[in-house]
């Protein structure tokens, strides 16, 4: 009669051989036939183990380092034996050498050997920050600023684009910008991790170590932008936060207070309102902000939420890399509502071609989001940083994701 509960996974067991399970089951007999006479006595066993595992059935096996891999073939290919590595069995070897058969739905047969490399296929890396060219030293601190050459801090910080190849041309783009983090560490962690490195990430000018994490956030592919503080219409004379741009100030008063909010981290690649919707709409406030920005090399996005902005059309005749979004996901924070604004940006997208979303770095926000943008690809969208849908952009990098 055949051991099949015994015997090893695929190996059949010769006419009266013995099982491969025998050694175990008698070294486990044993140990149980102690215990229970250790029971029976009123003693209690030994807990001091003489020999690893404790008198458990063990198998010892000799581990030997890999061979190191010999160089190239002249022609600068080397295959898996050439290398001086074990050639990779396909899934069908696998199958053949254990004798389990692996039956497929659809009849199909087992998959040709891959090799992924994970790291190139999923890492993509920015440029470093801050780049020497693009620093001014002033009395706030490190400025951004276009490089003697030419180089502007939008291009040299932009994340670039990439695209998966199973996307047609021409596929629509959604762009989408978080805001509000540095102000509470287990949040902006939070959003750093969970959101796919093509959501571009706004940091508030407040708390503490917020270069630190702005720098993790660029490290771990996200391109970022600085929130500026600007007037609104229910903005009380003592409810404003420090250096918040203000229409009863004066220009020069404005221009410092944003040089300010610009010194407090590198590598952002524009500046974008918090609330505004005074200080915005008013063309003779906002002009020489927006002036600056340009000056300095850097994009502008207006965050849609005053249809009174005129920023919009200020950064247009400034031939500024700017944009305005057309929705904010979480203006109602509940998650049926963060759905349904997702629901109509992707839609907007697949009329217009593109879309920009904005969105605070709430736990609720971030988990719908990342759900959200883990399946765009899927529906045939593509998730780009925001950069790539600036009107003005010098023509941002486009690669194809493996």
């Amino acid at each position: 009669m055949e051991d099949e509960l015994n015997e090893p996974l695929g190996l059949a067991l010769a006419a009266g051989a013995p099982s491969a399970m025998a050694p175990w089951r008698a070294a486990g007999m044993a140990t149980l036939a102690a215990a229970a006479l250790a029971a029976a006595i009123g003693g209690v066993g030994p807990t001091k183990r003489d020999a690893p595992p404790g008198g458990e059935p063990y198998a010892v096996t000799k581990v030997e380092a890999a061979p190191r891999a010999a160089p190239p073939s002249p022609d600068g290919v080397a295959s898996a034996h050439e290398a001086g590595t074990p050639p990779i069995a396909s899934a069908g070897e696998v199958e053949a050498a254990s004798g389990v058969k692996v039956i497929r739905g659809g009849g199909g047969g087992p998959p040709s050997a891959r090799i992924i490399d994970v790291e190139r296929a999923l890492a993509v890396r920015l440029n470093a920050a801050p780049d020497p060219r693009l620093v001014e030293t002033s009395r706030a601190g490190p400025l951004p600023r276009i490089g003697a050459d030419g180089a502007r801090p939008f291009e040299v910080y932009a994340r670039p684009v990439t695209l998966d190849p199973k996307l047609r041309p021409g596929a629509p783009r959604i762009a989408m910008m978080v805001g509000g983090l540095g102000l509470n560490a287990e949040g902006t962690a939070a959003a750093i991790v969970k959101l796919p490195g093509a959501v571009t990430l706004g940091f508030a000018p407040y708390g503490a170590g917020i270069e630190a994490r702005a720098a993790e956030a660029r490290e771990a592919g996200h391109e970022t932008a600085l929130q500026a503080p600007m007037e609104d219409f229910s903005t009380g004379a003592g409810d404003s936060a420090p250096h918040t741009l203000k229409t009863s100030a004066s220009g020069a008063e404005n221009i410092d207070s944003l040089r300010w909010l610009m010194s407090r981290f590198c590598g952002y690649v524009a500046v974008v309102n918090h609330l505004g919707g005074k200080f915005t709409a008013d063309e003779r406030e906002i002009s020489p902000i927006l002036n600056e920005i340009a000056s300095r090399g850097l994009g502008y996005l207006d965050d849609g939420a005053s249809p009174r902005s005129v920023a919009p059309d200020v950064a247009a005749t400034l031939r500024m890399p700017s944009a305005r979004a057309d929705l904010i996901i979480d203006a109602d924070p509940s998650p049926e509502a963060i759905e349904a604004a997702l629901a109509r940006l992707l839609d907007r997208a697949r009329e217009r071609g593109s879309a920009i979303g904005v969105a605070s770095a709430s736990p609720t926000t971030v988990e719908h989001l990342a759900r959200w943008a883990s399946g765009l690809e899927s529906r045939g969208v593509a998730l780009v940083p925001l950069s790539a849908l600036m009107s003005g952009s010098p023509g941002a990098s486009v690669q194809s994701r493996p």
